[in-house]
């Protein structure tokens, strides 16, 4: 039952619109709440993020009231990646000098709002999610908090229920119940049935699906979310002809590395691949106190997306925690262990090097799994085997039928993107694109719903990105300490005076500040930034312009947009209010996207900024359309408490600079029939999974 409970040395709440502030709450051991203004309305909220925990204290309020991009402050709710459970909220009360909100213990202590789903399904409309990823997850939770009251079934050849699969290279997760994001009764009470099954081809005249099985399955609307197939190299012992040698997609992938590994620590792994995957899984093993080799084509791991200078603190980052690296090397073969012909015992490099190797682990990115889709003459695949959509993520040519994550390639209208085709194979991106295909179902006619690509890594500290370059960029502006003993650093990319991506290391909330500044079009330029601009001192206008459309809305079974034809922009940012005396900044002329006033305080990087007591807000202030978001000490994480040389039990939160130390977003009892069905996909060994999912 509710009751108030007494805010801890709070006598009144005297925050601007805008502002933030974290309590203590009497009488409940760890109880905290976090209290926010927008609109002139006080709200007390929960006071983590409800994905891996991180203190929202850090984050980013904007004039529509948002927080941290994830969450409705008016509700509680999730509105974007990576978050699923919503926030609780709770009644303020201010009387007789003190501050109390309404609530009950058990909600205060959990932290969220346990989100209840269920549903009795009615009538005849069918909705048929083909994959079980990130994509999958925003598309059956979007559909059922939107309201959708009709058949949902997934289908699925993981055989176990969707999981956290930025785990398995960043914590090696081998334990369905500890990487899935629900309990299987979750999706019993919301009526969604997971169906393991290969989807071997789709008859869209006839809106049904075949499995390999001979299993079929009929639908309404259909989501194709089937994910990436990991690649492996076409070389003698690398192609799946020498034991041990693994790829990384799955949680069988993941039982057999760590069976191979071993708990001794002291094997020789070579992982081949320096970007993301090959990364992660090194610094992961490396924490393991294993003997790790990286092998890389370039001259900096990923220097393709972040560039040399910036791939070079990687480097020492993971040097810093033993693993060794051949850069811009070429690998030749792989060679039988002497001891074992059967097993992988050496990869040789074409300069002649030989690296002993007990593991190897191959990180060389994946392709789209449309296997299914290469004799249906409706869908035409691109050359890398993606399947074009709109912004809607709708398939042109054929009815009823979006395609998500790792498959789709859709128009980019980011900074820098102008409608760029784009495939992006990040995790939040596929959530988000499944929570935008709920939202298109639900709400038929509505917009697409806008959002900025972000991913995170772990590298020993943990690495913030948002944005997307697909025309490239010609420069990176970086500031803030770049050594690997102790980075802190914010990094903007740009091409031309646009600021096209932006990647931080514990510079929290840089990242999240730029991704709202960018999906509203009012990110400061390069010259600007250069100038000493700090976008934290950047008011975040309220409407969003991120996305355009035809002059007619493209719907299912229309050819895709003419890029010459004339487009009306979906979101229009109106002149803002002006907060502050500060100057103006003038676009120049020739810059890419339409000029945006706005008030900014240029400022030294190393300023003191402010606290973050009540008394001294840490954020800026609301009035009429803008949030003007001041820094605060502690919005700049401490490497001290945000880094991790060993993710292996403390996967990052995205957006954020903290960890829920110790522990997993869902925590169960393993599940027998998961159980079961992970011994079964296990057993292919090796072998790519075709259609492994997003």
């Amino acid at each position: 039952m509710a009751q108030e409970f007494k805010l801890k040395d709070l006598t009144s709440v005297d925050l601007k619109n805008g502002q933030k502030q974290e309590a203590e709450v009497e009488g409940i051991e760890n109880g905290k709440v976090l209290l926010v203004k927008v609109k002139d309305e006080i709200h007390a909220m929960s006071p983590n993020c409800t994905h891996y925990g991180a203190p929202l204290k850090l984050g980013v309020v904007t004039g529509d009231g948002r927080l941290t991009s994830c969450f409705s402050i008016a509700t509680g709710d999730v509105e974007d990646a990576p978050a699923l459970d919503p926030l609780a909220k709770f009644e303020v009360i201010q009387k007789d000098g003190a501050v109390y909100i309404k609530g009950d213990e058990e909600t205060i202590k959990a932290g969220r709002r346990n989100l209840n789903l269920k549903c009795s399904p009615k009538g005849n409309e069918k909705v048929l999610v083909v994959g079980g990823g990130s994509g999958t997850v925003g598309t059956i939770e979007g559909l059922r908090a939107g309201g959708y009251n009709g058949h949902i079934t997934v289908v699925s050849r993981e055989g176990y229920r969707p999981i956290d699969r930025t785990k398995l290279s960043k914590a090696l997760l081998a334990d369905v119940s500890k990487a899935a994001w629900r309990p299987e009764q979750f999706y019993k009470d919301a009526s969604i049935d997971i169906v393991e099954g290969d989807v071997s081809s789709i008859d869209f005249e006839n809106k049904k699906v075949s499995t390999s099985d001979g299993k079929s399955f009929d639908y309404t609307k259909l989501v194709l979310a089937s994910g990436g197939t990991p690649k492996m190299l076409p070389m003698d012992g690398l192609n799946g002809d020498l034991g041990n040698v693994f790829l990384l997609r799955a949680i069988p992938h993941t039982k057999q590395i760590m069976e191979a590994v071993g708990e001794k620590g002291g094997k020789k792994i070579v992982v081949i691949g320096s970007s993301f995957i090959g990364m992660e899984v090194a610094n992961c093993l490396a924490g393991m106190k294993h003997d790790v080799t990286v092998i890389g084509m370039e001259k900096a791991p990923m220097e393709t997306v972040m560039g040399q200078q910036v791939g070079k603190i990687f480097r020492g980052l993971l040097e810093k925690n033993g693993v060794k690296f051949y850069m811009e090397a070429s690998v030749e073969k792989a060679t039988p262990s002497k001891s074992d012909s059967s097993k992988v015992g050496a990869v040789h490099l074409k300069d002649g090097t030989v690296l002993e190797a007990d593991v190897v682990i191959e990180g060389v990115g994946v392709r789209p799994s449309t296997d299914y889709l290469k004799e249906a003459k409706e869908v035409q695949l691109e050359k890398d085997g993606s399947i074009k959509t709109n912004e809607e993520f709708i398939v042109p040519g054929v009815k009823d039928v979006f395609a998500i994550g790792d498959i789709a390639t859709y128009p980019y209208h980011g900074p820098g993107g102008n409608g760029t085709p784009v495939r992006i194979e990040h995790w939040n991106v596929a959530q988000n694109a499944g929570r935008s295909v709920a939202q298109s179902i639900n709400n038929p006619g509505s917009t697409p719903k806008p959002f900025i690509p972000i991913f995170w890594s772990a590298l020993g500290s943990q690495l913030r990105y948002c944005g997307h370059t697909p025309g490239g960029y010609d420069d990176v502006v970086i500031q803030g300490e770049q050594s690997p003993e102790k980075p802190s650093f914010v990094a903007y990319y740009t091409k031309g005076d646009t600021v096209v991506a932006v990647a931080s290391m514990m510079k929290d909330p840089y990242m999240s500040q730029s991704a709202e500044l960018m999906r509203r079009g009012a990110m400061p330029s390069k010259s600007e930034i250069q100038k000493g601009v700090d976008i934290l001192e950047v008011s975040v206008p309220v409407e969003v312009k991120i996305v355009s459309l035809p002059t007619q809305p493209l719907s299912s079974g229309t050819k895709y947009p003419d890029p010459q034809q004339p487009v009306r922009p979906l979101f229009i940012i109106p002149p803002p209010y002006l907060l502050t005396a500060a100057p103006i900044p003038h676009r120049p002329p020739n810059s890419p996207h339409p000029t945006v006033h706005r008030s900014y305080v240029a400022t030294n990087q190393s300023s003191p900024g402010h606290s973050s007591n009540v008394s001294n807000p840490q954020a800026g202030s609301v009035e009429g359309q803008q949030v003007n978001q001041s820094r605060a000490t502690d919005s700049q994480s401490s490497p001290d408490t945000a880094s991790t040389a060993n993710p292996v039990s403390n996967p990052e939160e995205s957006g954020l600079g903290q960890q829920e130390e110790g522990t997993d977003p869902v925590k169960q009892d393993p599940k027998k029939s998961d159980a079961e069905k992970a011994k079964r996909v296990e057993q292919q060994g090796n072998k790519p999974l075709d259609a492994a999912d997003k």
